[in-house]
């Protein structure tokens, strides 16, 4: 099978540039285009009554994650050598979301994730390589770390 757009979902483990350098290892066979994303998930912090006596935050929590979270994705772009990649660092409602939506709106045909190999269905369940799985719109490549 031969991929035009790879998309590297990276979580920043230990892992991770294992699951990357696979990812990167495909595109350079196909001479694909890689993608790297990062999901921020929402925090969702709202605030009650009587938040006009809460000091002025300097910054939101979301923007300090994902200013934090670019820094990182590039540094691990570095460390794979494929600093030219696209990097996306997206806030979604939940890392599953992110992902299947920057596969869609991006034209991915091939997901690279890293799963833990933990057995058992009930142990799956809930794993974002599980649910990214199970709703590509694309072939998903589960890198077992």
């Amino acid at each position: 099978m031969t991929y035009q757009h790879i998309l590297f979902a990276a979580d920043f483990s230990d892992d991770a540039p294992r699951v990357g350098e696979r990812a990167r290892e495909i595109a350079r066979r196909c001479g694909a285009r890689l993608s790297l994303i990062h999901v921020v998930e929402d925090l969702n912090i709202s605030l009650g009554g009587g938040y006009e006596l809460l000091p002025v935050l300097p910054e939101l929590p979301d923007e300090a994650l994902l200013r934090e979270a670019r820094e990182l994705l590039g540094e691990l772009a570095r460390r794979l050598e494929v600093e030219d990649a696209e990097k996306w660092v997206i806030n979604a409602p939940s890392t599953k979301e992110g992902i299947l939506g920057a596969a869609r709106d991006h034209g991915a045909d091939l997901i690279v994730v890293g799963s833990h190999g933990r057995h058992g269905l009930a142990l799956l369940l809930g794993s974002t390589a599980n649910a990214v799985l199970h709703g590509a719109p694309c072939d998903v490549l589960a890198v077992r770390i």
